[in-house]
């Protein structure tokens, strides 16, 4: 077997090198043009802050004005991983916010369209 990558490793690679550009602020990969991906960086960013907000509704309204900037950091600092539930990146944001001093640390988030285990 020789040292070249095969066609589906590379398309494996090309992938995850878009992914990371789109979902983790990475560089765009070669042949992709730097903004159309910051565009789309953008609409991927509001669709999961305005999931969180969807999810978690008494969060973003106290945090109000702060909740937009402070959610762009935590998604900045901490990217969805492979795998990961809405739901989980909301308290994730959520436990983020306490750690931060953002907002009170006695009381748990309820989520909306909560369920039953």
């Amino acid at each position: 077997m020789s040292g070249t990558p095969t066609a589906r490793e590379k398309l494996a690679s090309q992938q995850a090198a878009l992914l990371n550009a789109l979902l983790a602020n990475g560089p765009a990969p070669d042949g992709f043009d730097e903004r159309r991906i910051d565009v789309e960086r953008r609409a991927l960013l509001a669709k999961r802050r305005g999931i969180v907000r969807m999810l978690g509704p008494d969060i973003a309204d106290t945090l109000g004005d702060r909740f937009q900037p402070l959610f762009d950091v935590y998604a900045a600092e901490n990217p969805r991983r492979t795998g990961s539930r809405a739901r989980e990146d909301a308290a994730a944001f959520a436990e983020w916010c306490r750690a931060a001093g953002e907002l009170p640390t006695g009381r748990k988030a309820r989520w909306k369209f909560w369920r039953p285990n």
